[in-house]
């Protein structure tokens, strides 16, 4: 399987859940996590670049993310939603990079 088919299969199936997660758990967690409020901004810059394109250039986008979350490690104090935010993001990141 190529490395772009990899990665449209897991935006697919990833960009509608974490479109619904990511402005639930900055509400939640936001004041106590206020760095998850850069994880949204760059999910949505990240979102609309792969709604656009095909072939979409995120590179800027997940290396801020990778900077932002310490490379998609789970704080401590979160929930499961949370968690799952960080884990699709990282899956991602891992698909465009492979």
């Amino acid at each position: 399987m190529s490395n772009q088919i990899k990665f449209n299969e897991v935006t697919k199936r990833v960009l509608p859940i974490l479109t619904q997660y990511v402005p639930v758990v900055d509400r939640v967690h936001g004041d106590h996590h206020p760095e998850f409020h850069e994880v949204r901004r760059l999910f949505n810059s990240l979102s609309k670049k792969i709604k656009e394109s095909d072939t979409p250039d995120i590179t800027f986008e997940l290396n801020l993310l990778r900077k932002t979350t310490s490379n998609f490690e789970i704080p401590s104090d979160v929930c499961e939603t949370f968690e799952a935010v960080y884990n699709m993001l990282k899956e991602i990141s891992d698909a465009y990079q492979a």
